[in-house]
């Protein structure tokens, strides 16, 4: 497997000698304007060829001077290791997307993205076929994972995606119960590999009401935890486009997970290792990068344990699991830990890795972790002379920031 370098040392190897050419805007064409009072033009383009073991040096200098990186693209060829930069290449770059930019997918075609295959007033009658705990003992929580049949419909579904459940019964106006959408916990293939079933990662909602203190189940989640082999669910969808892969076998894929948010995560880690998976995919066989951060309250907690734990065995150069525990383990302030204190811990590297054009980053989960992640990573980027609000504008513009809370 090839061994991804995550440490920053890329100027050692073959990539570390590769050109790029930036184009800002608001810098004066004049190598001089580098230097803190000088006035900076706010128009116009400056293209500037930079090795890849120094884009990170260039991109602090551009935000210090105050430019606006456009995009970046690649010096397609060298000669005796000279640059070959035309005006044609730079014209090009004015209409082109940032480098930045996930490639594979915009060149996916809209059609190639199932949606609404089977929408609310039609869904599709699937069938129960595994209904299993994923909390173990002294665990907090009833979390389930559920396989549902599709065979007979023309229901398909890409990983990232999440589909629609309609629970029996009515409301309390009498009115049919609202679909609520479920992160897919399998890949296109499903778990059987015979593309004919789904997987959800459910947990049933449970909370005090905060009037009477009567504990309150949600709706759907507890319908869906409490049904048996053989029962037959309303399923609509699929839904979603945020969380895609990239079609990048070589990218890096960072993902930060609480709770049942693991669920895309798991799709995507089975689709990059599995060898059923590999076998099945033979074009897209994964050769970059995965981290996965996953906050739980306790081990019995960590769902899908094996599986990720496997992966880490097996791959260990192409895959980092870390987990975040709160009621076991403490943070640098003797506190909880959470998420956001492991990304705070680990924030620089992160950083590092961001940076990259080739990262993905994804967020799944509850809401509440956002604002933590962001002020650690927040603080990675200033050290370096970047802004993260801006950065993060950027990084979700061209398609490298995927966030789905809830």
């Amino acid at each position: 497997m090839y061994n991804p370098s995550v440490s920053g040392g890329s100027a050692n190897t073959l990539a570390g000698s590769r050109l790029f050419v930036y184009e800002v805007e608001g810098l004066c064409q004049n190598s001089e304007t580098d230097q803190a009072n000088y006035p900076i033009r706010q128009s116009g383009s400056t293209y500037i060829t930079v090795p890849y073991s120094r884009m990170n040096q260039e991109m602090q200098r551009i935000t210090r001077l105050g430019g606006r990186i456009l995009s970046i693209r690649p010096v397609e060829s060298s000669v005796n290791g000279s640059a070959q930069v035309t005006a044609e290449s730079q014209a090009a770059s004015k209409s082109s997307k940032s480098m930045t930019q996930a490639q594979p997918e915009a060149k996916k075609k809209k059609s190639d993205i199932p949606v609404n295959i089977y929408k609310p007033k039609q869904p599709f009658m699937a069938k129960v076929i595994a209904n299993d705990p994923l909390v173990r003992e002294g665990g907090i929580g009833i979390v389930q994972h559920i396989i549902l049949d599709l065979t007979g419909s023309e229901y398909r579904y890409l990983e990232g995606q999440s589909a629609g459940i309609i629970p029996e019964g009515t409301d309390e106006k009498g009115k049919p119960h609202k679909l609520r959408l479920y992160s897919i916990a399998s890949t296109r293939h499903g778990d059987l590999m015979d593309d004919k079933t789904v997987s959800l990662c459910v947990r049933q909602l449970e909370y005090n009401h905060p009037e009477t203190g009567e504990k309150v189940y949600g709706v759907c989640s507890s319908y869906l935890c409490g049904l048996e082999k053989g029962a037959e669910v309303q399923v609509t969808g699929p839904v979603g486009k945020e969380m895609l892969l990239p079609d990048d076998e070589d990218a890096t894929i960072i993902m930060m997970a609480t709770g049942t948010g693991i669920a895309p995560f798991r799709a995507y880690l089975q689709r990059m290792f599995d060898e059923k998976e590999r076998q099945a995919n033979p074009d897209y066989q994964f050769r970059g990068f995965a981290w996965l951060i996953f906050g739980i309250p306790v081990t019995p907690n960590i769902l899908y344990k094996e599986e990720l734990e496997s992966v880490q065995a097996q791959y260990p150069d192409n895959f980092r699991l870390t987990y975040a525990l709160s009621r076991e383990q403490k943070n640098a302030e003797g506190g909880k830990m959470y998420i956001q204190n492991r990304v705070a811990e680990q924030a620089d590297e992160l950083w590092k890795l961001i940076q990259e054009p080739k990262t993905h980053t994804y967020i799944c989960g509850l809401k509440g972790m956002e604002d933590g992640i962001d002020a650690a990573l927040a603080a990675a980027a200033e050290k370096n002379g970047v802004n993260w609000e801006e950065f993060r504008k950027q990084m979700k513009k061209d398609g490298r920031w995927h966030v789905e809370t809830y």
